[in-house]
């Protein structure tokens, strides 16, 4: 059995801290977790990639080996009474921590494979924090240089005359397992492997509620006509920073019209899905991902069974 089908227990969905929001806004308290001798620093180099050790694991720093702390740390929270911060490094930085730990950088979709499910949560964390902060640089009002706070949660305009404050965002995006009794219909696009499909997916817009965006989204990309959905479950996704809203739609059985975001949009029974994946004819999402885990639950519920997961998502 998968580790999905056993109740979903998604990638980056657990960062195993207290997030200790009232500590953020307490500059002597943040001080304080930095100083810290059990205070620990999880290292970004500048594309987002995440530093490992030689054992694929995931390194946290010492904090006291980056003393004082670099401009730009982030205080993630607390493991029971240990500090957990992250820093995003120059190329040259990185690669300097890199050589002394005797680790490497990798694409955090690629790492999520040999990470404990607290460690990729915390990488996902960190990763999402940094690239919002990479975007609110300067201010969107006045075009001043803003300066983080809160450690490193809020961005605030450093011209007084001005004063915005900005704080971290989240993109939702929906995606959905449409299905008509022993049939689903699942998607791929042309970048993606061979034979490999998954659920439709795609951004709320403003204004709109996550049903009406899965009913467009689904129409949009395959032309199929959605007569209701409701939610399962979510996953954070900090490629560069969404939140996936896992829905279950149903909708009459009707042939898809595949627009420009799909290559192909089909419908698969449910009897055919174990003999397309074993010859090869169809590949699934990793397992930890909510696609598959969509699926798979589909699946279960038609079948009493469940489906082999795709290979790991790689640097892709």
């Amino acid at each position: 059995m998968s580790r999905a089908g056993r109740g979903a227990r998604f990638a980056f969905g657990d960062g195993g801290v207290d997030r200790a929001g009232e500590r953020r806004g307490d500059p002597t308290a943040v001080a304080a977790c930095w100083t810290d001798p059990g205070a620990r620093v999880l290292v970004l180099r500048s594309d987002g990639r995440v530093l490992l050790d030689a054992d694929g694991g995931l390194v946290l720093e010492p904090a006291g080996v980056l003393a004082p702390a670099p401009d730009g740390a982030c205080f993630l929270g607390l493991r029971g009474a240990r500090p957990f911060f992250s820093v995003q490094l120059g190329d040259e930085a990185a690669a300097a921590v890199a050589a002394r730990r005797g680790g490497r950088f990798a694409d955090l979709r690629g790492a999520v494979a040999t990470l404990p499910a607290a460690d990729a949560g915390l990488a996902a964390y960190a990763r999402a924090l940094a690239h919002w902060q990479s975007r609110k640089r300067w201010c969107g009002v006045c075009g001043a240089p803003t300066r983080l706070a809160d450690g490193g949660h809020r961005a605030q305009c450093s011209d007084a005359g001005c004063g915005a404050t900005y704080f971290p965002r989240t993109d939702p995006a929906i995606i959905v397992i449409v299905s008509c009794d022993d049939h689903c219909l699942l998607g791929r696009q042309a970048s993606w492997p061979p034979a490999r499909y998954s659920t439709l997916a795609g951004f709320v817009e403003p204004g709109e509620t996550l049903e009406q965006a899965v009913a467009r989204e689904v129409a949009e990309e395959s032309g199929v006509e959605v007569a209701a959905s409701r939610y399962v479950a979510s996953q954070p996704w900090p490629f560069p920073a969404s939140l996936m809203l896992g829905f279950a739609a149903r909708a009459r059985l009707q042939p898809p019209r595949v627009g420009s975001e799909l290559e192909d949009a089909r419908w698969f029974a449910a009897a055919d899905l174990p003999r397309l994946i074993a010859r090869g004819e169809l590949a699934l999402p990793p397992d930890l991902s909510i696609a598959f885990h969509l699926i798979d639950r589909w699946y279960h519920r038609r079948t009493g069974a469940h489906l082999s997961p795709g290979l790991p998502l790689g640097g892709r």
